[in-house]
């Protein structure tokens, strides 16, 4: 049985992920539209920084947030002098700093979907006298959300599995920003902790693990629906 703080642990971790998928969720989603539907100058390297996350160590990209939401960084200066607020040492930093890890996974999934959409039926309906909105919104959307919904739970997945990132960015602060990986770090350093590093280890391969299952079988859903088209 879990212990209240270990509760706690999994109840943060469940909100920065919830809380990083339903933010990058748009973003990720305009993103793959553009990859998928448009060309113009430039477009190798948009997808190459898109994808930067997965490359580069997650350390790296801990950094740079923390050098953009500092008090005198370009987005942390920001919101400091309008707003009030700081994201550091916060569970909205590392939801920020999940939604980031998370967004090539995300991006890649619905780019996918959007692109097995047949063009045809879109040029049909164009042809028709639907405009662009409406062949969005009735054929293309449609067709893509059992995919933009795997890539949305891919992304929940990563999310609650971010750490390298997240402890550059925003510290590892009990209650604030120590989600599962980071409480499960923190055991490994204490004489005596090998018995919450299981609990919380299978918490953690269990959430994973029905995420990936749901993903994969929303990507068929998907599959089977525009095969029958």
């Amino acid at each position: 049985m879990l212990t209240p703080d270990e509760w706690a642990i999994v109840a943060l971790s469940l909100q920065v992920g919830g809380v990083a998928m339903l933010a990058t969720l748009p973003i990720a989603f305009a993103l793959a539209w553009i990859l998928a539907r448009t060309v113009f100058p430039g477009k190798v390297v948009l997808d190459g920084l898109i994808h930067l996350p997965l490359v580069v160590p997650p350390v790296v990209t801990g950094w740079l947030l923390l050098l953009a939401f500092a008090p005198g960084g370009p987005i942390g200066g920001w919101l400091e002098s309008w707003f009030g607020v700081s994201v550091l040492f916060r569970w909205t930093g590392a939801a920020i700093a999940a939604g980031v890890m998370a967004l090539p996974l995300m991006v890649r999934a619905m780019r996918l979907s959007i692109e097995a959409v047949d063009r045809r039926l879109e040029g049909t309906a164009r042809t028709l006298g639907a405009s662009r909105w409406r062949v969005f919104r009735t054929i293309t959307l449609p067709l893509s959300v059992p995919g933009v919904l795997a890539g949305a739970v891919l992304g929940f997945a990563r999310s609650i599995g971010e750490f390298g990132a997240t402890i550059t960015f925003v510290s590892n602060v009990p209650g604030q920003t120590r989600t599962l990986p980071l409480a499960i770090y923190s055991a490994l350093q204490q004489p005596g902790g090998d018995a919450m590093v299981l609990r919380l280890s299978a918490i953690s391969v269990a959430l994973s693990l029905a995420a990936l299952i749901l993903s994969e079988l929303l990507a068929r859903r998907a599959g089977r629906g525009l095969h029958v088209l």
